[in-house]
């Protein structure tokens, strides 16, 4: 089954709407807002490597109002533990039975702040949400619910008494960006409305949050031509055969690419994917899951120049293939 044009039309205002009533919070930041509703509607998690103070606790409060569904901010320290973030099960004496108590894992928007400073078996209790949308105490499952997304954070200049994430952990994320620093008109209109101490409390919800997974399921039904699968694979391959790059994108990277190609897509009002949808997102969703030796490393390449060398490299398919 294929969307129709009709629904494509109805996903992108839908989509531009949500990307404008985030902007009233967090100003100036267009793409960054366009990727992490990207991420959502993918039924995906948003890492922001980012300095501190940058809005991204601003960010996750806004996607969360924006659905009408809730946020739960987690500050991660090395003496957080599983049972912190996941919660626990407590007996009753009154009702003579075992209780569970929700941690703050169950949330619409999840912000894992400064999630490289836990342990890393803190970190894998995560990743068992992250993958299975639930969580397992004493055996029991419990469902996170849907539509549900995590943003983890990492500090760059802070370094020291962090665990660094595995590989196999940051491929869990859909993709990789960075809010920044607002450009100086931003700043000063920023520091004018200083006394608002909160903007994300005065964005109003736009959809309902079940609305959040029939958007994904329109997004699902978008086209991929072969052409446009094979062009994945071949960035693939060829990303593992490059001569910087010690591990290249895995299987798990392809099928997110083409998982998130598919909502940028329908975002423009497109019912297909073409090649330059899969030449916006090649950073955010490749440039986690590359890895460089320690030769390129050392000389400097940077993994964006990596991405650029693949993209200039192989030729993209035509562009309009549907």
């Amino acid at each position: 089954m294929s969307i129709s044009p009709d629904q494509a039309t109805w996903f992108s205002s839908t989509f531009d709407q949500l990307v404008a009533n985030v902007g009233l919070a967090i100003r100036g930041k267009e793409k960054v807002i366009r990727l992490a509703l990207t991420c959502m509607l993918s039924e995906g998690h948003l890492l922001l490597e980012d300095n501190p103070g940058t809005g991204k606790t601003v960010l996750a409060k806004a996607l969360a109002a924006t659905v009408q569904g809730t946020h739960h901010r987690i500050q991660f320290t090395p003496d957080l533990l599983p049972s912190d973030l996941i919660g626990v099960t407590v007996y009753d004496q009154h009702k003579q039975t075992f209780e569970f108590h929700k941690g703050p894992i169950f949330a619409t928007v999840v912000l894992a702040d400064e999630i490289n400073r836990a342990s890393p078996k803190t970190q894998s209790a995560l990743l068992e949400v992250m993958e299975e949308s639930r969580v397992t105490v004493d055996g029991e499952p419990h469902p996170v619910g849907r539509p549900f997304m995590v943003i983890a954070t990492q500090n760059p200049i802070e370094q020291a008494g962090t665990y660094r994430l595995p590989e196999a952990q940051l491929d869990r994320f859909l993709m990789k960006t960075s809010v920044g620093y607002p450009d100086l008109a931003v700043a000063v209109e920023l520091m004018a409305q200083a006394a608002n101490r909160d903007r994300a409390a005065d964005v109003r919800p736009v959809i309902a949050a079940q609305a959040v997974s029939q958007m994904a399921s329109f997004a699902n039904q978008v086209h991929v031509d072969e052409a446009v699968l094979q062009y994945v694979g071949t960035l693939a391959e060829e990303s593992r055969r490059h001569t910087h790059v010690k591990l290249g994108l895995s299987m798990r990277g392809c099928l997110a690419f083409i998982r998130a190609a598919k909502t940028w897509a329908l975002s423009q009002g497109r019912e297909y994917v073409i090649p330059d949808d899969i030449k916006e997102l090649a950073i955010p969703v490749m440039g986690h899951r590359l890895i460089l030796n320690a030769e390129a490393q050392f000389s400097g390449v940077s993994v964006e120049r990596v991405i650029d060398d693949l993209l200039a490299s192989i030729a993209a398919p035509a562009d309009r293939v549907r």
